[in-house]
């Protein structure tokens, strides 16, 4: 049974300076230290990061502004342009996905890697607008070898003396017994844990970014994750964004059923807008916080930043920002639950926007957000429900009138992308026509399949199934 510590005030500096001895010999620099020791701080005074509905109220769509109804705006964004940066986050491994690299090397569409189409996408509106629109990854040290060398051969990228990379941090496992650094001799690197995407703000500054940004007069950054390739640079938004002077703005989309467990928009009750994401949700309003008709709006990971503001709010909070603190309860192997019990202390990027003073959120379409998280995901991407346009977007085939496509996989033979290429070597299927696909057991496909409506396909079998070539599928399959 875990104990539990009430340490005093003055205690918890004694029990820090192991954390502090040990980021140090990592060479973690003193604002990473400091940061840590706010948020540990947070953990030994007894607090969850918990965020209850007592504390929030639900967001209104009187209350944000909708960028499908801009107008006016288009003129402004074009000439911030000028003064814009793209930063994508690019640190996942996508170890979830049986991968081994940076998950942005994997292929999108068309035969090109999501590195491919970000890269492709800046450099096409460079020509278009006539701007220099730097584009930074912001990657762990596990994706930046990768990543760079995937990028060499864009050697129009860079601009002026923006570096296209920098590093984000690692905070250290703490043990949930005793709240003492996590060890793990079979495996130190399971010791440290990523500190979430909150932790941008912190390496900005750190690896120098930030004062290099300004230098080079860039003021707006438009911040997103790798895998989410809707999300471009949009002169309208832009132009809204800097016309009303806001420091801070999150892109939120309507949530849906497959959107319920993800992070939404809420309002203080103190005042200002805040984020909420699972893990800070008490047990007992879990249903509550799945209501995606009272909570409507989600986070899609997507932000404007106004760098000047950013600097200055640093600079107040003696650069530790504050975020929300995310306690994640975990095994220090998560492939072992028997490993002992340890917290991963954690921040969300989009939670600064309640930091921010004047800081908003704008409701966006769902064309700007597509994200791949699972090998599910990926499929759809590589099918003909999504297209690649000549400007480099992603976007869902006009020639489908459905909804986005819900697709399940059995994650028994589908989970790894090893597990999916293999079962849809000779093609992916026709999904334009399908609202919804669910595959259950081992299916290959072959050549030239399509598939329509609510498809089930269930292979209840000992041995795999292969679709021949040319199969339309407008009802379920079941093969015993």
């Amino acid at each position: 049974m875990v104990k539990q510590y009430t340490p005093l005030e003055e205690d918890i500096e004694g029990l820090f300076q192991p954390f502090a001895q040990k980021m140090e010999t990592h060479g973690l620099a003193p604002m990473v230290i400091n940061t840590f020791r706010h948020y540990f701080g947070r953990l030994v005074r007894g607090e969850t990061g918990l965020i209850s509905k007592a504390d929030i109220a639900p967001v209104t769509e009187d209350e944000i502004a909708d960028a499908e109804k801009l107008t006016g705006f288009r003129e402004v964004g074009r000439t911030a342009g000028e003064r814009a940066v793209v930063v994508k986050l690019n640190g996942g491994l996508g170890t979830s996905m049986g991968l081994s690299q940076a998950k942005s090397l994997l292929k999108a569409k068309e035969g090109l890697s999501f590195l491919d189409i970000i890269v492709r996408q800046a450099l096409v509106y460079r020509r278009k607008h006539g701007v220099r629109l730097p584009v930074v990854f912001m990657n762990s040290f596990n994706t930046e070898a990768d990543t760079l060398e995937a990028l060499r051969p864009y050697g129009d990228l860079s601009v002026a003396d923006i570096p296209l990379s920098f590093l984000q941090h690692k905070f250290p496992k703490v043990f949930q017994d005793g709240l003492t650094p996590a060890s793990w001799p079979a495996d130190p690197d399971l010791e440290w844990n990523p500190p979430g995407h909150g932790d941008i703000y912190t390496a900005l500054v750190t690896s120098g970014m930030l004062e290099n940004l300004l230098d080079e007069g860039i003021l707006y950054a438009f911040i997103s994750n790798s895998d989410n390739l809707a999300a471009v640079m949009d002169e309208t938004i832009l132009g809204y964004f800097a016309e009303n002077g806001f420091p801070f703005m999150m892109e939120v989309t309507d949530r849906t059923e497959a959107d319920s467990k993800g992070g939404h928009l809420a309002r203080l009750r103190k005042g200002g807008l805040t984020l909420r994401e699972i893990a800070q949700c008490p047990q007992e309003e879990l249903d509550e916080f799945q209501n995606i008709t009272l909570y409507k709006y989600f986070n899609t990971n997507s932000i404007w930043v106004n760098l000047e503001a950013l600097k200055a709010l640093l600079e107040v909070h003696q650069h530790v920002l504050r975020l929300p603190m995310i306690r994640n309860p975990k095994t220090i192997d998560p492939r072992d639950a028997s490993s002992p019990q340890v917290y991963q202390l954690e921040t969300a990027m989009g939670s600064a926007i309640s930091t921010f003073e004047g800081a908003t959120a704008i409701r966006v379409s769902r064309n700007r957000f597509a994200p791949v998280k699972t090998c599910q995901d990926l499929l759809a991407l590589w099918s003909d429900c999504y297209v690649l346009t000549d400007d480099m977007y992603v976007i869902q085939n006009p020639k489908r009138r459905l909804d986005t496509l819900v697709c399940r996989l059995d994650s028994r033979y589908y989970k790894r992308i090893d597990q999916l290429e293999a079962r849809f070597s000779r093609g992916v299927p026709s999904l334009l026509e399908c609202i919804s696909l669910d595959v259950q057991g081992e299916v290959f496909f072959g050549r030239g399949v399509e598939i329509k409506g609510k498809a089930v396909i269930a292979n209840h079998g000992d041995r795999p199934v292969t679709l021949p070539d040319g199969s339309v599928i407008a009802e379920d399959m079941i093969f015993d």
